[in-house]
């Protein structure tokens, strides 16, 4: 739970009546994009205000009237995902910052050179992207953004799309260790236990992630995995 101290303002304004929480900036953007956060760790304190700067307390009668429910947890899960967020400048810088990082690695992860097949470094996609002068949205998710910024570099970086079906056998010793990898890089088209214990695999990836996929699956099973590119 965030201090009172580093805690932002999250304010719907309806019914000519300002309802406030006082919430952390980084769990309620992570809140409002669908992430799994409990809504106790996003508030600092489970009040509903008129005024948080006054400590005012909100009517609970119009809260009942507007929200339908007195619940403070219910209500301000209300406010966050319809108000706005009151942040500092230095929030927000820090926020489009962070936000950047993630939208540069959704385009490394995702996209790869069509003239090498190897997905472009961070630094080139952050130098694209600063040519681009397309603008990031600190309150929309990296995914919500994504579509505008690949736009945005096409006519300055070349970027492909596309994903690689990858065939994997792993031994016995590892298969369960390695389930929740493979499941957590792609999409899990086939799957079998062998005979043997092992666990083969056909998986749909990114075609810029494979290089990571392989060094995390060769790292975990100390080169015993065997890996095919269909």
């Amino acid at each position: 739970m965030v201090t009172l101290e580093e805690a932002v303002i999250a304010r719907l304004s309806t019914h000519g009546t300002n309802f406030e929480v006082l919430v952390d900036p980084d769990l309620t953007l992570a809140f409002r994009s669908g992430e799994d956060v409990d809504i106790r760790e996003v508030l600092a304190v489970e009040k509903i205000f008129k005024d948080s700067k006054k400590g005012e307390k909100a009517s609970e009668e119009l809260m009942q009237e507007i929200f339908g429910t007195t619940n403070p947890l219910e209500v301000a899960e209300k406010i966050i995902r319809k108000g706005e967020i009151q942040v500092t400048t230095e929030q927000r810088r820090k926020m489009r910052e962070d936000r950047l990082k993630q939208i540069v690695a959704l385009i490394s992860r995702r996209a790869v050179d069509p003239h090498s097949g190897l997905p472009h470094p961070p630094g080139r996609i952050e130098n694209a992207i600063e040519k681009a002068k397309v603008q990031v949205d600190p309150f929309k998710s990296a995914e919500e953004q994504l579509s505008e910024f690949v736009e945005a570099l096409r006519p300055i970086l070349p970027l492909k799309f596309e994903t690689r079906r990858i065939a994997v056998k792993i031994p016995p010793s590892y298969a369960g260790k390695s389930y929740r990898i493979v499941k957590g890089f792609g999409e899990v088209e086939q799957e079998r236990w062998l005979d043997d214990g092992s666990w083969a695999v056909i998986v749909k990836i990114p075609a810029g992630i494979q290089p990571e996929f392989f060094e995390k699956l060769n790292d975990l099973t100390q080169g015993e995995v065997e890996m095919k590119v269909l």
